[in-house]
């Protein structure tokens, strides 16, 4: 048998474009084939979830989606965003059966229902949220009560890089504020320490299935003494492209202030998301930390910050001891009295670190105090302002933006960019894309000096209308970890929330096959 071995070639480049991974195995070669230098292309495909938005009749959200431009690459493609279906409700059974006009009713009834329903299908069918141009962002608004989650797909052109950015303002009720949050890719894999089943608080985690199959996922909730018994976070369905909101204090009776929630599947993907929302405090979007490891990073600490509490969790079999640093405008120094955190094995530590910034933007950097670097994840919850005026939000930890990330739905005013260096002196580029409504991009450098964190009001694209997206680049020195923070006044109140930017994994590695296969023999 006889086979052209460019076909071969190209699938693997396609599958690695798309997954990210690819491994050639050639017949007659008792193992994988040697790489050389592996090349970078463009993923194809790339996929994002967002949670369903707000209950609250007085909601407003905006979903702003964008992928930054390229010169090179393909010419097609979409990004679109649509709503993820909704569960189906159980209907309970007539107690009698019905006769005559009843039944003629109850026929007429049913067909107003089913084209109702209809209607209502082919309206989500339609995308919330599509993509026209790379390089400039598009949004949609509303205001619905009980808006669904968001499923969406980006392809070819469209999908190096692609966000999208969802922001609902809650000017009163229960969960008063400014929530926002990056809306994530799907995974089988979530840590969020900084969730609470306190009596103050009602947090929800918020699981989006994207494929055409239901998920399985686990959930398990550990607080200041270990795992919190449940007996209902195990086996937790959810439908094909649907979304399923779990409140996380009726998974288990114990309440817990501070409670670190770990997200797994035992089938299919999940996107995941915990909303919190804090009695006269406000609500929040809580993202995922990154994985565990030894050193992890929270960047945008804003400098006036009233109140700033760090949760942390060590996941494995051994305790960890780690250093607690802030890394500030001038340099890096230890809180007073906080200089390190011990950590037990399965059990959620935290400390209120109070006004830790004084006035000046930071960071904060987690490494160990010893050799062993046992793996930990971690979260901050931030509060400004003081009284009835509080806001809060919540800063996980974060992998640095490598060699490229962008956060979407920036404004005119209320934007400010944290940028910091945790090791070496670097050098990054930060664009400011033209506006969803017109506007002319903005590119500007900046160093950041290592230890050091720098906070940055962005340049706005000139002649703009509508809300950007702000997109940074590593151009040379260490890496560099970023956060942006909204600022929108409403009532008095400055309600804020803070966006982590991570690497978009725009590109990957696929290696370059080094046997000759031009012919193929059996």
């Amino acid at each position: 048998m006889k086979s052209t071995p460019l076909s071969l070639i190209a699938g693997v480049v396609a599958l690695a474009a798309v997954t990210g991974f690819a491994a050639l195995a050639v017949p007659g070669d008792d193992g994988a084939t040697e790489a050389k230098a592996a090349a970078r292309l463009p993923v194809e495909r790339s996929s994002l979830l967002c949670p369903a938005p707000s209950t609250s009749d007085l909601a407003e959200t905006t979903y702003t989606s964008f992928t930054p431009a390229a010169k090179d690459g393909p010419k097609d493609g979409t990004a679109e965003l649509k709503a993820a279906e909704a569960l189906p409700a159980d209907e309970d059974e007539p107690a009698d059966g019905k006769t005559g006009d009843a039944d003629d009713k109850a026929d007429a009834d049913d067909k107003k229902k089913t084209e109702a329903d209809d209607k209502e299908k082919a309206a989500d069918s339609k995308p919330v949220v599509s993509l026209k141009d790379l390089g400039k962002p598009v949004t949609a608004e509303t205001s619905k009560s009980g808006a669904p989650a968001l499923v969406g797909t980006a392809t070819d052109r469209f999908a190096p890089g692609w966000t999208t950015q969802q922001t609902t303002t809650a000017a009163a009720g229960g969960a008063r504020g400014l929530l926002g949050v990056s809306c994530t890719a799907p995974d089988t894999d979530f840590w969020f320490p900084g969730a609470s089943t306190g009596a103050s608080r009602q947090d929800y985690v918020h699981l989006t299935n994207p494929d055409d199959t239901a998920a399985v996922a686990d959930i398990e909730l550990y607080g200041a003494e270990g795992p919190l018994k449940s007996d209902v976070g195990e086996g937790i369905t959810v439908p094909a492209r649907s979304s399923v909101p779990l409140l996380i204090s009726t998974l288990t009776g114990e309440a817990a202030e501070n409670v670190t929630v770990h997200v797994t599947t035992r089938s299919g993907r999940v996107g995941a998301v915990v909303s919190a929302a804090e009695d006269e405090v406000g609500s929040d979007w809580l993202a995922a930390s990154a994985d565990p490891a030894g050193t992890q990073i929270l960047p945008g600490i804003p400098a006036d910050a009233t109140s700033v509490r760090l949760v942390a969790f060590a996941p494995g079999e051994d305790d960890a001891d780690v250093k607690v640093q802030l890394l500030g405008k001038n340099g890096t120094f230890s809180p007073a009295g906080n200089d390190t955190l011990h950590i037990k094995s399965q059990m959620t530590a935290s400390v209120d670190l109070k006004n830790v910034t004084r006035g000046e933007p930071g960071s904060l950097r987690l490494t160990p105090t010893d050799d062993s670097r046992t793996p930990v994840v971690a979260a901050l919850r931030v509060v400004r302002g003081t009284g009835a005026k509080q806001e809060v939000a919540f800063i996980p930890a974060t992998g640095p933006v490598g060699e490229r990330a962008t956060v979407a739905d920036n404004r005119a005013k209320g934007s400010v960019l944290s940028l910091t260096a945790p090791g070496k002196t670097a050098k990054v580029k930060v664009t400011a894309s033209a506006g969803s409504e017109g506007g002319e991009a903005a590119v500007k450098t900046y160093t950041v000096k290592g230890g050091t964190t720098l906070e940055v009001t962005p340049e706005a694209p000139a002649g703009l209308k509508g809300g950007y997206a702000l997109t940074v680049e590593t151009e040379s020195g260490g890496p560099v970890h970023a956060a942006r923070t909204l600022t929108i006044p409403e009532g008095g109140i400055d309600m804020f929330t803070v966006q982590t930017l991570q690497d978009d994994g725009g590109t990957v590695e696929v290696p370059e096959a080094e046997q000759d296969l031009s012919v193929l023999d059996d």
